[in-house]
């Protein structure tokens, strides 16, 4: 590996050198990768814009990044600052490779691109799956292979999304609820389990490396990450199921009726994500990740089910009279 990540040093300090008036770009470009951007643009979507294509784009995109914690505590890779401190101008937690910030802008960016079928929004997501890649390797904080390899990644689970949708989407849109339901905890569920087996496989990490001291933050947050995956995938895929069943919102109205949804939504979803953190322990581990889990459940099932019952309620919304799916006897 010694070669590999040597190009990628190089490749970051070429960058530095060559584009130094770049870097706050690359900054902000990295900055749309971050939870806090998504935390902010995905109830967005899903409660004011374009409701069908938020639900689909939000579980689509905390799985993926399911997969890329498990991705990166598989392979324990280092990150570019690790070896040389003089190339981070910014700083990451956990391993390195696969990029999340690229893997998920695939996700996110070619599901938008192929859903609205639009030349510039194709045109969009190539931009932005390229300048996430660059920003990501010119702020030293992931070797080109990890960029590389978080975009075949998030390519993989697009394209299985979009094969999926074809040949089985239909039939599971037929499903009753109670099945539905089922599967939405079973995914979560084999995700944890394959961390477990993947960790069990792997065993410890290997400190006789020059990033030793690293490693126990990353061994941490990867458990953390994993966590707040299962947690936000159970919330989620019980809300939007629940919600679809019970209160089937429309994002139709006024600009200001959808505008004021959006600030209260958001606002109690900032509550919660801030409150929870405050109030919950992160320690010790066996209750520390039992609660993150439970934190995250609770902010999605908000966003996905609670919060537009809340706006059908206060009359910021209207409801479908007719059920989305059917409901389990």
């Amino acid at each position: 590996m010694e070669p590999i990540y040597t190009f990628g040093l190089e490749a970051t300090r070429w960058l530095q050198a060559t584009l130094p008036q770049l870097e706050g770009f690359f900054k902000v470009i990295t900055s749309m990768g971050e939870e806090n951007f998504y935390l902010v643009i995905l109830p967005l979507i899903y409660w004011c814009l374009d409701k069908r294509l938020g639900k689909n784009l939000v579980y689509l995109f905390l799985l993926a990044d399911g997969v890329n914690v498990l991705g990166k505590h598989a392979f324990r890779g280092p990150r570019p600052f690790w070896l040389d401190p003089s190339v981070g101008l910014s700083q990451s937690e956990g391993y390195g490779v696969p990029s999340g910030h690229t893997q998920l802008t695939t996700v996110i960016y070619g599901l938008v691109a192929v859903w609205y079928k639009r030349a510039w929004l194709t045109w969009l997501a190539v931009f932005m799956i390229v300048a996430m890649g660059l920003s990501r390797i010119y702020l030293g904080v992931h070797f080109v292979h990890d960029v590389v390899a978080g975009f075949l990644i998030g390519l993989i689970i697009l394209i299985s999304y979009f094969a999926w949708r074809r040949y089985s989407g239909g039939r599971f849109d037929k499903l009753f609820l109670g099945r539905k339901l089922f599967w939405a905890v079973i995914i979560p569920l084999g995700l944890a389990v394959a961390y477990v087996i993947a960790r069990l496989i792997i065993g410890d990490p290997n400190t006789a490396v020059p990033w030793a001291k690293f490693i126990p933050d990353a061994e941490l947050n990867g458990l953390e990450g994993m966590a707040t995956a299962i947690g936000t995938l159970l919330g989620f895929g019980i809300g939007v199921n629940l919600e679809a069943s019970r209160t089937r919102f429309l994002v139709a109205g006024p600009i200001w009726q959808r505008a004021v949804r959006y600030v209260l939504g958001l606002v109690v979803t900032l509550v919660i994500y801030l409150g929870l953190r405050a109030v919950f322990p992160a320690d010790p581990l066996w209750l520390g990740v039992p609660l993150r889990i439970l934190r995250y459940m609770l902010l999605t099932l908000w966003m996905s089910y609670y919060g537009p019952a809340l706006f059908v309620k206060l009359g910021l919304a209207s409801a479908n009279p007719e059920p989305e799916i059917k409901v389990a006897l």
